[in-house]
């Protein structure tokens, strides 16, 4: 009697889970809709026509062009530090190591704020590391290990033309009248790289650790 009454009690309790997990209509409500697929919301390289920014969209087109090109270089760049930081070697191992995890960190964020800041403008942030490969303009390194003076040599160089292009679009967007890039370009973005390069170089410096020359 006992065993029939806790069956009994256990289909009302999964029909009435099953009830609420519908809505009236008899819709599935808990089930995830999976495997959806559509037409894009927007293309690649278009900017959404009117935002309440000020800024036309022929002039947010021109900026999130070359933002993007820039954020490909960050990303990549961020990416060289993480290979960096995996297969350093040697005796400044422990410090290289640290520094350049950290440096990693502080790209990421970069990432984020430009991507962020296309996105604030209409456009669309390239994402995918297939399309950043294509985007680039920072050379692929091997997928072997190398020197630690080659290993900073490279981010050196990457750093170099960040640093270059960044100066360059700041003032180019700042005749556009987006002094909001520009903020985000010079504050951001040019001077984090710049501390980055200064901490980073003076790892080639030969310095003698015990004797003065």
């Amino acid at each position: 009697m006992a065993t029939a009454t806790a069956t009994a009690q256990e289909k009302n309790f999964n029909k009435e889970t099953d009830e609420k997990a519908t809505d009236h209509k008899g819709t599935d409500m808990m089930t995830p809709h999976a495997r959806q697929h559509a037409k894009v919301v927007q293309k690649f390289g278009t900017v959404i026509p009117r935002l309440s920014l000020g800024l036309g969209a022929e002039i947010r087109e021109q900026i999130t062009a070359k933002l993007n090109v820039l954020l490909a270089d960050t990303l990549t760049l961020r990416d060289l530090y993480k290979k960096s930081h995996w297969q350093v070697s040697g005796p400044t191992f422990y410090q290289l190591h640290l520094l350049f995890d950290k440096h990693y960190g502080e790209q990421a964020e970069m990432v984020d704020t430009i991507a962020e800041r296309i996105q604030t403008l209409g456009g669309i942030s390239v994402a995918m590391a297939a399309d950043v490969a294509e985007m680039t303009r920072i050379p692929r390194p091997p997928k072997c290990r190398e020197e630690v003076p080659v290993q900073i040599s490279r981010l050196l160089e990457a750093h170099e033309l960040i640093i270059k292009d960044t100066r360059a679009l700041a003032g180019k967007v700042s005749e556009l009248g987006d002094d909001g890039t520009n903020d985000m370009l010079i504050s951001n973005i040019l001077r984090t790289n710049e501390l980055q390069v200064w901490f980073v170089s003076e790892h080639l410096v030969e310095m003698p650790l015990i004797f003065a020359k």
